[in-house]
């Protein structure tokens, strides 16, 4: 069996499947993807395993808007005794001879897959034990094991090297609420930055004394994260902002209309988060750049119900189109009906 696995939000796993699928055109590779609804996960299976290659560069998780986690398929193991899971998936690992720098064995984040926390919990570190006795856990080796159980006697085998794969099991980093944040949509900017930008990105694009907009901000969990980085923020919004936010001398706030306002000088970053239409707040983005009023923005793209990979790529396309070269987008554990998007003219 050769492929790709992807987990995701339950709910998106026809946007999964019809991500990979474009994936696997513009790869020239062919196969078929399958969801089942609401499983948290989508597949693709390539007719040719001779194409695993090509379908991995193109598929990889930083690629894709609707994957947690993008894995390479290695095999589907079901009628899995619950007396002796462990034989079956040791005789299915043995047969591909391979070794592999560590295992995590997993569950889709659905309403079934989280009734089986439990097992994948107990049934990890006996994995791992059989895998050292069985030489097939190497520090060096390129690629890391994923056991995924989608019930107590079916799971499903996949491997990625650590550097192209989501850092967190299941692609859920856990974050915890911040002490002294207005609003639980702080949590959503914090995991983008998390997500979109990597360590050196965060030093270099989040210094001190830097600058930003933040577009529908109040009460103000978007700017708490700036300015918990010194970053000076001017907030429009017609709505209240946190006082203690207000109290930090960081924040200026604007009674304005969050599509008329502009900022004197160019800003290094705009955020927002207004719930509107997704086309019309990539037009607006679009617009700050093409006017050189931003280098760099975060903001959220609210999808209608129907339609949601057409509206991802007509939006991403307005940016394109607006010369930014440098965008990363993501549907994150902290999103809902809603994908976040980072871009700098590059």
């Amino acid at each position: 069996m050769a492929g790709r696995l992807l987990y995701c939000r339950p709910g998106f796993e026809r946007e999964c499947a019809q991500e990979l699928e474009a994936a696997a055109a513009s790869a020239g590779v062919s196969g078929f993807a399958r969801a089942a609804a609401d499983g948290g996960l989508a597949e693709f299976v390539l007719h040719d395993a001779g194409a695993q290659p090509a379908l991995d560069a193109a598929a990889g998780w930083r690629a894709l808007v609707f994957a947690r986690q993008s894995l390479g398929l290695l095999a589907r193991v079901r009628g899995l005794d619950p007396q002796d899971r462990l034989g079956p998936l040791l005789e299915a690992l043995a047969a591909r001879d391979e070794r592999y720098a560590e295992v995590w064995v997993e569950h889709p984040d659905s309403d079934d897959g989280r009734a089986l926390a439990g097992l994948c919990r107990s049934f990890a570190p006996v994995l791992r034990a059989a895998l050292r006795r069985a030489r097939r856990l190497a520090d060096d080796a390129p690629r890391r094991l994923h056991v995924c159980f989608t019930g107590g006697s079916d799971a499903l085998l996949a491997a990625e090297a650590p550097a192209r794969a989501a850092p967190w099991p299941g692609g859920i980093p856990r974050l915890r609420f911040p002490r002294g944040a207005p609003s639980r949509s702080t949590l959503k900017l914090e995991e983008a930055l998390l997500v979109l930008l990597d360590d050196a990105e965060r030093a270099r694009w989040l210094a001190p004394g830097m600058r930003a907009v933040d577009l529908g901000a109040a009460p103000g969990g978007w700017t708490w994260q700036m300015v918990r980085r010194s970053i000076r923020v001017v907030a429009v919004d017609n709505g209240p902002m946190d006082a203690a936010l207000m109290d930090s001398g960081l924040v200026e706030h604007r009674r304005e209309d969050g599509f008329r306002y502009r900022p004197a000088k160019p800003v290094d970053w705009l955020l927002c988060d207004m719930v509107e239409q997704p086309r019309r707040i990539a037009a607006l983005m679009a617009q700050w750049f093409a006017e050189g009023r931003c280098r760099m923005a975060l903001f959220n793209l609210k999808l209608p119900m129907k339609k949601r990979y057409d509206e991802v790529r007509l939006c991403l396309g307005l940016l394109r189109e607006a010369g930014i070269g440098d965008l990363r987008v993501k549907h994150l554990y902290h999103d809902r009906e809603e994908i976040t998007v980072f871009a700098r003219r590059g």
